[in-house]
């Protein structure tokens, strides 16, 4: 699809750039093939040398244009949605009949090839106090799986572990788990152990390092602890975890599946004490990929759209919260440099993206369920509105000269 992208918006590109230099050409419609895949109908043949030779004469104005005309062969696409109104998420939406195409063709989970023996599986899933994590750990449980739910405030009793415990189901097992603190995973890898059926040679068939946390804030609003404690646990928590329990999924030659973001793939203002960590879950995937491969374990990465609506990471008085001590932390050259309009201005963005997020987390659940079925899982997930899957092909295939044009500036 990332190919199509390309070859849509060169063709068009080039397309409109021959009209301004040489002439009329009636612009192109996408069609639906057959199976469901979009493609754009074969090219009439255009006379372009007047073209390439203005552009060599004056290469400025080639790329003026061509960073001005490539939004409007992109907005052809464009369809506004309930997820993006009021100017909370403005940008390109796609049309109906293409969204409806492409929806049941990235939906088509090949389930018909399950693992089997699910029932003798064991799944270690962190950060089950709420959000992805708990709806994960009981999702995981219907479908037959021994769930090992990770819970941070289990010994409180308080959080997701209540209600898992409730549960009274002998393949519902919590365990109290920071991913922050190596003897707390080290112990809860002692209990999974003993708990097992065969570790020897049966292991741990699933890992999914799930335990998040989030924060926003410019570079210059943002504290060295609070970065530090970003990271903490959404980078080295999930290496921390992963590598403590590696030698168990090795031996089933089961699976890692390791929950990123989109912002793992493209980053955005004010988010990059988040956006470091997720790509830094990326990379770490991606090398643990290819030295798991002659093991015969999989990993597997899903990167989610914006889900905050759905995982109660943020409300209102939780932002700020957050905003008020930034504000009240800054040193003061920054404070009279931006001045606290500007930085109210930021905060009601922050506060427009986490009201316009889906509530539904059940895409992420049922990719990650996929990961740890099929198989043949995905390298990569993308649960995400049209919105957002455009926006990062564009952001991570297209030149940034353009994309932020499109996208951020």
């Amino acid at each position: 699809m990332g190919r199509w992208i390309r070859t849509q918006l060169a063709s068009r590109l080039k397309s409109r750039f021959c009209e301004s230099s040489v002439g009329n050409v009636a612009p192109q419609d996408t069609i639906i093939s057959p199976g469901g895949v979009p493609r754009s109908p074969r090219q009439p043949e255009i006379q372009i040398e007047s073209s390439e030779a203005a552009a060599a004469e004056t290469p400025f104005m080639a790329i003026l244009l061509a960073a001005t005309r490539i939004a409007q062969p992109l907005a052809r696409l464009a369809l506004n949605t309930p997820q993006c109104k009021n100017g909370v998420a403005t940008g390109l939406r796609l049309l109906p009949e293409v969204q409806a195409a492409a929806s049941a063709w990235r939906s088509q989970r090949c389930y018909a090839t399950e693992v089997e023996e699910i029932s003798e599986r064991p799944v270690l899933i962190t950060g089950c106090d709420s959000g992805f994590g708990f709806s994960l750990a009981k999702f995981l449980h219907e479908k037959g799986f021994i769930i090992y739910a990770g819970c941070l405030l289990k010994e409180q009793g308080r959080g997701g572990s209540k209600d898992l415990d409730n549960m009274k189901s002998d393949r519902m097992r919590t365990v109290q788990l920071n991913v922050c603190d190596s003897e707390e995973v080290g112990r809860a890898v002692d209990h999974v152990t003993r708990t097992l059926k065969d570790p020897e040679t049966g292991g741990l068939w699933g890992l999914v390092n799930n335990a998040g946390i989030s924060t926003f804030g410019e570079v210059e609003f943002t504290s060295m602890d609070t970065y530090k404690e970003v990271a903490e646990v959404n980078l080295w928590g999930t290496i921390r975890t992963t590598k403590a329990f590696l030698p168990l999924i090795r031996r089933a030659k089961g699976r890692v599946v390791n929950i990123s973001s989109m912002m793992g793939r493209m980053a955005n203002p004010a988010r990059s004490p988040y956006c470091i960590t997720k790509f830094g879950v990326e990379a770490f995937s991606d090398c643990l990929r290819y030295e798991m491969r002659p093991h015969d374990v999989k990993v597997c990465i899903v990167e989610p759209g914006n889900f905050i609506a759905g995982t109660s990471l943020y409300s209102p008085e939780r932002i700020q919260s957050i905003a008020d001590k930034m504000w009240d932390e800054l040193p003061e050259i920054v404070r009279r440099d931006y001045g606290r309009k500007y930085f109210d201005e930021q905060i009601a963005k922050m506060e427009s993206y986490c009201s316009s997020g889906s509530s539904d987390t059940s895409p992420v659940v049922e990719s990650i369920g996929h990961a740890l079925t099929s198989t043949t899982p995905y390298t990569r997930y993308h649960p995400m509105d049209y919105y957002w899957w455009l926006r990062m092909q564009v952001m991570t295939h297209m030149p940034a000269a353009i994309s932020d044009r499109l996208y951020i500036y």
